[in-house]
């Protein structure tokens, strides 16, 4: 374990937090006339699970800060997308966040983690965050990618899989981190940082009525391409390493094999002759 720092002060650190709108599980969207992409107009969105771990964690770093009376953090959030990701951001800001950042300009549509990394790098420069949180994947796509490319371009520290955090001085920041085979890994990463939160590791809260009205008052601005000094080419579907080139729904099962009989003996002995008959043995 890592020896614990003595208490710190914090001048003006700012925490960075990117929250990805996507389809609730229970949504059933068809595929889009393009047979590239869903039909979004009847879907129903919500903030990425791991997303909300992450803000949620954001918003303890800031809690611990002020009540260890060395300065709270100035938190933000980020998110890119149309015009619906306004809703997202709007909660963001009701469960504590100070401000808010949309990415909206058209060209930013239609990217993948490559070009939507490029983006939210930026606009986290533009911020100059010291720490910055995400999920470790997206509900719906799961590449798990974005906030490693964030961290590439903008050179610096990054963990996946983050199971806790704790902000020790004004420049670093103690993590625990989720290892294969149940192990976990203790790390001190110096600021500023990229951390991607693992889901479950907290219990997001809920808005409150007041942080709801709370939030119409706080600071959202919308930035484009060229607010972030960005080319057009390099975000979006123009900037994108990768290319959808067809959704398909999965084929549904042919059935299963019923047993019958209540011997277990017999009943193996069938299920055997199946397996090799299906050379699955």
């Amino acid at each position: 374990m890592l020896p614990r720092q003595q208490p710190w002060e914090n001048p003006g650190l700012k925490i960075g937090v990117c929250i990805k709108q996507v389809p609730d599980s229970d949504a059933h969207p068809r595929i889009a006339d393009t047979g590239r992409h869903i039909d979004d107009r009847e879907v129903n969105w919500v903030i990425s699970s791991c997303d909300l771990c992450a803000l949620e964690e954001a918003l303890l770093l800031v809690e611990a800060a002020e009540k260890a009376g060395v300065g709270r953090p100035e938190l933000i959030a980020f998110s890119l997308g149309p015009a619906r990701v306004e809703e997202a951001l709007r909660k963001a800001l009701a469960l504590g966040a100070d401000r808010a950042v949309h990415l909206a300009d058209a060209d930013f549509q239609g990217g993948d983690a490559l070009a939507d990394g490029r983006a939210l790098a930026a606009a986290i420069d533009r911020a100059a965050c010291d720490l910055v949180l995400a999920g470790a994947q997206s509900d719906d796509l799961g590449q798990a990618a974005t906030p490693a490319v964030i961290a590439g371009l903008l050179g610096r520290p990054y963990a996946w899989l983050v199971m806790a955090v704790e902000l020790e001085r004004a420049d670093s920041v103690r993590i625990v981190r989720e290892l294969e085979g149940g192990s976990n890994e203790v790390l001190r990463l110096g600021l500023p940082a990229v951390l991607a939160v693992q889901a479950g590791i907290n219990k997001p809260r809920f808005a409150s009525l007041r942080g709801a009205l709370q939030a119409r008052r706080k600071p959202l601005e919308t930035v484009d391409c060229t607010t972030l000094g960005v080319e057009a080419g390099q975000v979006g579907e123009a900037g994108a390493g990768t290319e959808t080139t067809a959704l398909r729904v999965p084929p549904t099962g042919g059935g299963g094999l019923l047993i019958e009989g209540d011997a277990p003996e017999t009943a193996a002995t069938e299920l055997l002759a199946h397996l090799e008959r299906e050379a699955l043995l």
